[in-house]
């Protein structure tokens, strides 16, 4: 039976042989990346009728692996044409050929460039929108090319906002390690095999070279079997063609619990560039590896130590390219919102509101928490898992404990401090710790407003803790059904935890799970392109402290 293929749509379908894997029996994610290349390179060339050469690659997260025996099957198309360059959505999914199962293997989004003859302009035909998936990629393809053209200047600018604050990094800190002996080089001589039909390198093939220098490095440090988790988002700086002799450096950045980026540099020399030592600096990229050890166990890497300036550069550029892939999580594909709320049942009201505490107190608990933001009184923490992204603020407040636990526990008084708040009711007075609240927000990225029933529970400390806690998550309430004036959103898991530091000042954490209707409003923080996390935990700290000295302490 032929598979259905929408117009414009290429299909490449391969049986992953030996020579395609790694000393795991796994498809090499090199070999993977110059398949997705080619493709990509068809349906481009497929849309605009003339040749077309790889612009940029956008982050590529692999979810699964694929082993010798399966078959590889990669979709591609053009999701929007703009005057001379395509955005092309890439598809792999991985088929088990004894059981018939299908996996996801990635999804990925590259640009192409329409290479005219001679002087002919080009000027790229639209595509033609046949569904309503095919609409809503050509609208976030929109997105995207946006968070492309802004990428290098939201780098800078976290960049920058590094340079003024010390990275928490302990130099007196037990297991860390440095990156001096995770150099790699290595050189190549393009042959024709190599190269499209005019001669260029193909990019795919550099990709792949590039990995394997990237899994050398990152083997060096962790003395394991490293495999590719993602690649950031690069463009390629200029062409290579037949003859060029590549040069290939490689050096671990940086490392992230579970996690390390290793960065690559390409440089291309034509036979008097090559007696010259003077190279052309045509491409680099930023590869993020996880690692097993002989008995498949996931390893933890140790934290980087660095010495140098450039050490420095690295280590900081890769917490900086971290924040802004977090972020280009939300604008790179499209999900529907799933619901997560739990029903809310009166006769299991205790229940409830003690997996509502737990929730937050496990969350906080969590090991792999990475400091993104340093500012005078607060830090910024994301925490990245498999299939959700957390954030935590941490700001010290001049107030004590217990008056930052009654104003915060009592969450009417949210839209006094935070921005993001219109309304604020009680809708349920469940018990004297537990109330629901009906909430209204803003609006987000031109969207409607989200609506939000939640279930806030508050704890005092007990006899040998010292902490005060409030936790937050949806529930549904049918006295209270979705409004087709807002967006009904989700709180999977959210709080403060406060804690004493003297009688007149304490620590206050915000945490929250990331749902995908939460996401838009932490997106940009995330990224270095809003200030809206710190400027919410600023008017926070200050509405405390002005409660606080106003006296209002006296009457809680």
């Amino acid at each position: 039976m032929e598979p259905t293929m929408a117009p414009g749509e290429v299909l490449m379908s391969q049986a992953i042989q030996p020579g395609h894997a790694d000393s795991r029996g796994e498809l090499s994610a090199g070999q993977l990346l110059k398949w997705m290349d080619t493709t990509a390179c068809l349906a481009a060339e497929k849309h605009a009728g003339i040749s077309c050469v790889t612009a940029s690659m956008d982050d590529i997260l692999f979810e699964d692996t694929a082993r010798i025996g399966q078959i590889i099957t990669i979709r591609a198309k053009v999701t929007r044409a703009f005057s001379t360059s395509m955005e092309i959505s890439i598809k792999v999914i991985v088929q088990d050929k004894f059981t018939g199962i299908e996996k996801l293997l990635c999804v990925a989004f590259s640009t192409f460039v329409a290479k005219p003859v001679g002087k002919e302009k080009v000027h790229l035909k639209p595509v033609m929108l046949q569904t309503e998936e095919e609409q809503i990629e050509h609208t976030l393809a929109s997105e995207r090319r946006k968070v492309r053209l802004q990428h290098e200047s939201n780098f800078n600018n976290i960049m920058k906002e590094s340079s003024m604050f010390n990275d928490p990094i302990c130099k007196d800190e037990e297991g860390t390690a440095t990156t001096m002996g995770t150099s790699v080089q290595s050189i190549e001589l393009v042959l024709p095999p190599h190269a499209n039909h005019h001669g260029n390198t193909f990019g795919g093939q550099i990709m792949a070279w590039m990995e394997t220098v990237a899994t050398i490095s990152a083997s060096r440090l962790c003395h394991g079997h490293p495999f590719l988790k993602s690649v950031d988002m690069f463009k390629f700086r200029g062409p290579s063609t037949v003859g060029d002799r590549l040069v290939f450096n490689a050096i671990v950045n940086n490392t992230f619990q579970n996690s390390v980026e290793v960065g690559v540099r390409v440089e291309a020399f034509d036979c008097q560039e090559w007696a010259e030592g003077r190279g052309r600096h045509i491409n680099s990229a930023f590869l993020i590896y996880n690692a097993v050890d002989d008995q498949e166990e996931i390893i933890t890497f140790p934290r980087i130590q660095p010495i140098s300036k450039d050490d420095v550069r690295r280590y900081q550029g890769a917490i900086a390219r971290r924040r802004i892939r977090l972020s280009r999580k939300y604008v790179i594909s499209h999900k529907k919102e799933v619901p997560l709320s739990t029903q809310w049942d009166i006769s299991k009201k205790g229940f409830l509101s003690n997996t509502n505490v737990e929730a937050l107190k496990n969350l906080a608990s969590k090991s792999g928490w990475e400091v993104t933001t340093t500012l005078d009184k607060i830090k910024i923490y994301t925490l990245e898992e498999q299939d959700a992204i957390s954030v935590k603020v941490e700001k010290r407040v001049g107030s004590p404990a217990h008056t930052a636990y009654h104003l915060l526990s009592d969450f009417t008084n949210r839209p006094l401090w935070d921005p993001h708040y219109i309304t604020c009711e009680v809708v349920n007075h469940v018990s004297e710790d537990d109330l629901i609240y009906y909430i209204t927000c803003s609006v987000a990225n031109g969207d409607k407003p989200k609506d939000f029933v939640v279930l806030v529970s508050r704890r005092k400390p007990l006899k040998d803790d010292n902490t005060y806690i409030v936790a937050v998550k949806s529930v549904s309430l049918p006295s209270i059904p979705p409004s087709p004036q807002y967006i009904r959103s989700e709180v999977i898991c959210a709080g403060f935890l406060i804690e004493a530091v003297n009688s007149s000042s304490c620590t206050v954490a915000y945490l929250n799970q990331m749902s995908d209707s939460i996401l838009p409003y932490f997106a940009g923080n995330i990224g270095g392109w809003s200030k809206s996390i710190e400027e919410a935990a600023a008017a926070c700290i200050k509405f405390i402290e002005n409660a606080a000295h106003d006296g209002l302490k006296s009457v809680l």
